[in-house]
């Protein structure tokens, strides 16, 4: 399973990525890449560009974090284990490692917050739809798994800062790159998207002139574009990134564009989720995150397992 709608999105929620008051750097290098907001005004469409291959660097590694305001040490004497739950199937995030174990970038970095808050950790696997409840039901005490805030989640959990966001992204194939996408640019061009998805939803609202297919999943979406289906596909950038660089993607496409990271459409960012009212927890991961990134070690696992860039 490809990281897809709304952050894979909550399965349904989760792709919703308010923009974050982050007084650090939204993400290392992200200047460079340039976050794009569909302008109104009208213009003449570019001529598609030579192909170039994608680049797998500069990487650009998430960074919510001010090292003005570091969190208070909180008292954590009443923390001696914590039960991390994640889901199944949704590498590079989450997936069964060769022993059989927990893995993935998300399972790291909860051993990484157990290290730093010094107390036991485990790890359960479990499909995304069934998390929450979980939670709720005292079967674990936090969900690390890709689960975008949005406002529908905050209502039944409570969440920490954000550990990383999701971009949304065009590709096309190799021969009809764009270097920019505007609205305008689209218009009349057949443009693949997930079907009931946040990112169906910006297209929607945003170009309006585009010609829009939903499809009932990701490998759908893909082959689409790869047959020639239509023009564009339009998804979360993350997905994307290792779709384009693998095997499965045949060689034929590219990025098209650059980020979009509209916060009313995709959403807060993405958190660990602990019950309501655990103040204790939620105030402990906050430290043990800020800890971790000014250590460096969230950067060297975001670098461990993303080699492409989605942005």
């Amino acid at each position: 399973m490809a990281p897809s709608q709304q952050a894979k999105s909550s399965k349904s929620a989760r792709g919703l990525l308010t923009g974050l008051a982050v007084t650090a750097c939204l993400l290392a290098g992200l200047s460079s890449a340039r976050a794009q907001a569909p302008a109104k005004q009208p213009a003449a469409a570019p001529q598609a560009t030579t192909p170039v291959a994608p680049q797998a660097a500069p990487q650009a590694v998430p960074g919510f974090w001010d090292p003005r305001r570091r969190p208070e040490r909180p008292d954590l004497s009443r923390l001696t284990v914590i039960r991390f739950l994640t889901e199944t199937d949704y590498p590079p995030f989450n997936f069964t490692g060769a022993d059989g174990n927990p893995a993935g970038f998300n399972v790291d970095l909860a051993r990484s917050l157990c290290e730093e808050i010094k107390v036991s950790c485990t790890v359960q696997m479990r499909r995304f739809e069934t998390l929450v409840d979980a939670l709720s039901s005292n079967r674990g005490d936090a969900i690390i798994a890709s689960m975008a805030v949005s406002p529908q989640l905050r209502a039944r959990v409570d969440f920490t800062d954000p550990y990383y966001r999701v971009p949304a992204r065009f590709v096309s194939r190799k021969d009809a790159v764009m270097p920019e996408i505007r609205p305008e640019y689209l218009e009349g061009k057949k443009v693949g998207v997930i079907a009931g998805s946040a990112h169906e939803a910006y297209l929607k609202a945003m170009f309006t002139d585009a010609e829009l297919h939903p499809y009932p999943n990701d490998d759908a979406l893909r082959a689409a574009l790869r047959k020639g289906e239509v023009d564009f596909i339009f998804g979360d950038a993350i997905s994307l990134a290792f779709w384009i660089n693998g095997t499965d993607s045949g060689d034929c496409c590219a990025f098209s564009g650059g980020p979009f990271v509209e916060s009313r459409f995709f959403g807060e960012g993405i958190g660990i989720a602990v019950r309501k009212g655990n103040d204790v927890l939620r105030q402990a991961l906050n430290w043990a995150l800020f800890r971790v990134w000014e250590k460096g070690r969230y950067t060297d696992l975001w670098l461990k397992y993303f080699s492409v860039s989605p942005f």
